[in-house]
């Protein structure tokens, strides 16, 4: 869910020499020599612009719609979960990292306490117990998909759950929060009930998940895919995260999915993971050659080929769990959260206070909120426990909405910017224009400013996205510490050169993907491989280097190393970079990502 290639510059090549033909009608008219030649020194610049830019306009205009992508989700998924299972953990230690992992050290014991109310399974009462299992009744009826597909992939999944039930337990216990609603939104789109069980698939239920490939949330949205269906991303809130806005999200591509396959949902959960182009090229091959055009006839990336079998294989253990060895915990037929509109910005802290929630409560049912408070631009809503609803509704309406949010008078020194002043308080340049009546990021020394901040110490917001990434940076790893400030010009296959370690690696002890952005300023944590670390001068040629993310597709005969000599890469790097295990073949059509110095590349 999802750059497109400078490689390859043939490509560029063929999308600006495919335009169409500028000849005229009349080549006597002087007037219709000039336009022609003015359009080739156009397109002769545009295609240098081109080259330099790695056709990121071009490939960018082509990636529009995702329905069209051949770009694999490279979602976070549930393997993670699956290797806690199979230790005997009692909390995911792979998702220690997005949640655990990511506070500073004093607040560790706090952090993993809020970490154990999502990972931890809590033990039914024996009242409990005799609860009729309405939802998964609920959930039965509406399942449409094939379970009775006899297929090898489909028998390992289920084979791997029945020796797994406490994986199952684990999952149930997340998705409790969620699953009632999403699977209230499938019936009202008439979708099948299988799709609200998605979420284990792509995320396990965990709404804080964040893959490599930059997908975040249940429905692991990549930020160019969430920015299409109307998911906001911003300092203050990622809609990626938003349990209300992402489902919505994730059904409507699923449905228009559906439509495109006409009704085909195997085929549109397929193109969910590798994109709708990737699956429209698989059917037209294989009707080409006269093959079946079923999901399981297709040839498609490894990723995708396990997907479909795996929610299917789930779909399969909760439609008769007795079957596998399974007992699943009784859920209720009935909302989890309500969702409160609050009209304005609202500290989290003080709405857990209003609301007898705690706060850890608050913050997994709102992952979307990155800060200690709601988005000043809105959504102004909240959701909030059933049973806490009307009494924070009722204390909600005594607080004005000036005193919602807590407020800090500060006097502007020399040097000040709000960008600076910004970053001292934990908000953005725009807030304070905005809370300020300004027109313009201009600041006079002496003028006093209002800074909305938090009601509370850290301490009371440890599920933030600030006190999860402090948690991540802190955590102890081989290597040697290094606390390095990202400089224009820099890209992380650099820094990684630089400290003998893989992108991905600097990525995740940052709480990044590799394809993210970096800053200037921002402030990384490396666990260095080499001796002396060393930080290049402001003046080196890495400030002047013209690397570029490079999308390739594979060719006949093409391998790691001959992919690596051709565009001056380390074989290593390419296989960091796209998750790839060295002992493996390439197969050609594959796509891969890389990142070139195009003043080396071919």
């Amino acid at each position: 869910m999802k750059s497109g290639p400078i490689e390859s510059f043939q490509l560029c090549d063929r999308k600006l020499f495919n335009m169409p033909d500028f000849q005229t009608r009349d080549p006597a008219s002087t007037w219709n020599r000039m336009s022609l030649m003015s359009v080739r020194r156009m397109s002769f610049l545009f295609l240098t612009a081109a080259l330099i830019s790695g056709c990121s306009i071009l490939d960018g205009q082509a990636q529009d719609n995702p329905l069209d992508s051949e770009k694999v989700t490279v979602a976070a998924g549930d393997d993670s979960l699956k290797q806690s299972v199979v230790s005997g953990e009692k909390r995911d230690a792979a998702r220690n990292e997005p949640l655990d992992e990511a506070i500073a050290p004093e607040l560790k014991t706090t952090a993993r306490n809020a970490r154990d109310k999502l990972d931890n399974p809590v033990q039914p009462s024996p009242e409990a117990a005799v609860v009729e299992k309405d939802l998964w009744a609920k959930l039965r009826s509406g399942f449409a998909l094939n379970h009775d597909v006899d297929n090898e992939r489909v028998r390992d999944q289920l084979n791997w759950y029945a020796s797994h039930p406490g994986y199952i337990d684990r999952v149930v216990e997340r998705g409790s929060r969620y699953l009632y609603y999403i699977l209230k939104q499938t019936e009202k789109r008439g979708l099948p009930a299988e799709y609200a069980l998605l979420p284990v698939v792509e995320s396990a239920f965990d709404p804080f998940a964040y893959s490599h490939g930059r997908a975040a949330g249940l429905w692991q949205f990549i930020p160019s895919t969430g920015k299409h269906f109307g998911l906001r991303q911003s300092w203050w809130h990622d809609e990626r995260r938003d349990v209300v806005a992402a489902t919505d999200a994730a059904l409507t591509y699923l449905e228009r999915l559906a439509n495109r396959f006409d009704g085909d949902h195997t085929l549109a959960l397929a193109a969910y993971n590798s994109g709708g182009g990737t699956v429209s090229s698989a059917l037209r091959r294989n009707r080409n050659s006269n093959r079946p055009t079923d999901f399981w006839s297709l040839q498609l990336p490894r990723e995708t080929r396990h997907y479909v079998p795996k929610l299917i294989a789930l779909a399969k253990i909760f439609d008769n769990p007795e079957a596998y060895g399974i007992e699943l915990p009784a859920l209720k037929d009935e909302p989890y959260f309500e969702i409160v509109e609050t009209g304005s910005q609202l500290d989290l802290a003080q709405a857990a206070e209003m609301g007898g929630v705690d706060i850890d409560e608050i913050y997994l049912l709102n992952p979307s909120y990155n800060r200690w408070a709601t988005t000043p631009e809105g959504p102004h809503r909240l959701l909030v426990p059933v049973e806490n609803a009307e009494t924070f509704r009722s204390a909600l309406a005594q607080i004005p909405a000036k005193n919602r949010v807590s407020w800090r008078n500060y006097v502007v020194k020399s040097g000040d910017s709000l960008n600076s002043i910004s970053r001292r308080f934990s908000t953005t340049p725009k807030v304070l224009q905005q809370v300020n009546n300004l027109n313009s990021d201009l600041i006079r020394i002496g003028q006093r400013l209002l800074i909305p901040s938090a009601s509370k110490g850290s301490d009371a917001y440890v599920l933030s996205a600030s006190q999860r990434l402090d948690r991540k940076q802190s955590r102890e790893r081989d290597g040697s510490k290094v606390r390095y400030t990202v400089r224009k010009g820099d890209t992380f296959w650099d820094i990684a050169r630089e400290h003998r370690v893989s992108v991905r690696e600097v990525a995740a002890w940052n709480g990044m993907a590799p394809g993210d952005p970096l800053m200037p300023g921002k402030e990384l944590v490396i666990w260095s491989k080499t001796s002396q670390p060393t930080v290049l001068a402001a003046s080196s040629s890495r400030g002047e280097a013209m690397v570029r993310k490079v999308g390739y597709r594979v060719r006949k005969g093409d391998s790691l190393a001959r992919i690596a000599s051709r565009f001056s890469v380390n074989v290593q790097d390419i296989a960091s970079w796209n998750d790839l295990k060295m002992s493996r073949y390439l197969q050609p059509g594959q796509s891969l990502v890389l990142y070139v110095d195009i003043r080396n590349s071919p």
